[in-house]
């Protein structure tokens, strides 16, 4: 039996609900549904998507691959939709985090600034935040894309954290400062767009531990396989349990980025950049866990 949209739509359901009664809340159709969906998918691809228990479900790595390019599919078959439609729609990928503690206030202006137009953010993987595969119309990064292909402005910057267990021995500490890393084990992000080249040869950490995604970082460091780096954008977007982070007080700062393909019109790409930059420009505030 061939797959269809729907069945892509049940399984990044199930993954965000966590349980299949959670995801047939969601989808607005029966539990049993669910399962038959989830099933009769799992049987078109010959693997095993979801481990199922009592209490939660879980994905396996089949299953987190085929969430993680699913949601970029249904982004994608969302666009065709509006563009057929004649709706206007301004679709934000982002990689790590978008704006940080700065993404609700973006998107409570953009309403008043554009209101016809729909600002979707959208957590894309990949270098370009969505734009090399057409997933996104502009993007939030960290590192200057391609100039012969896409046009990008600096709209702000971000400080640079450490991130560590909760029970590492930077735990409690308020701050750290570059040449402490010496040694240390690095967790890096192979997907992330920030620029790790902040130590000379020999005396930076050693990155012992690569993972693909944000989820997956976020893990590894929550179990003490090392220590990671990402902007104070992360750090306030991402607070999972078991990792603390702390200012890195003497690395340069994040340039933050809007980026866009060179030469597409975008309609709200003046009021975006506007946003960005007077949001960005307000006072910081203390870094907290």
């Amino acid at each position: 039996m061939k797959w269809e949209l729907r069945h892509i739509q049940c399984l990044v359901a199930i993954s965000e609900a966590g349980t299949i009664t959670d995801a047939a809340l969601e989808l607005g159709i029966s539990q049993p549904q669910v399962s038959r969906v989830l099933r009769t998918l799992e049987a078109s691809w010959g693997v095993q998507l979801v481990v199922r228990s009592s209490r939660r479900t879980t994905l396996t790595s089949e299953g987190r691959l085929a969430v993680e390019r699913g949601r970029h599919l249904l982004a994608f078959a969302d666009s065709i939709e509006s563009a057929v439609r004649g709706d206007h729609m301004m679709r934000l990928g982002y990689i790590a985090s978008a704006a940080g503690r700065h993404t609700p206030a973006l998107q409570r202006k953009w309403r008043e600034v554009e209101p016809d137009v729909d600002l979707r953010l959208i957590h894309a993987q990949g270098a370009l935040g969505g734009m090399a595969e057409g997933l996104t119309d502009a993007a939030v990064l960290r590192r200057a894309p391609d100039p012969t292909t896409y046009q990008s402005t600096v709209v702000g910057t971000e400080q640079l954290v450490t991130a560590c267990a909760d029970n590492d021995l930077w735990g409690r500490r308020r701050s750290v400062k570059l040449k402490e890393f010496a040694g240390r084990p690095l967790v890096v992000n192979s997907r992330s767009d920030l620029d790790l080249n902040l130590w000379p040869g020999g005396f930076g950490p050693l990155r012992a531990f690569d993972v693909e995604g944000m989820d997956q970082w976020l893990d590894a460091i929550a179990a003490g396989r090392g220590v990671g780096v990402a902007t104070r954008a992360t750090a306030e977007q991402h607070r999972p349990i078991g990792v603390r982070y702390a200012p890195i007080n003497d690395a340069p700062r994040a340039e933050v980025r809007l980026c866009w393909p060179r030469g597409h019109s975008l309609r709200g790409l003046h009021s975006l950049e506007g946003i960005l930059r007077d949001l960005y420009s307000s006072p910081p505030r203390g870094l907290a866990g």
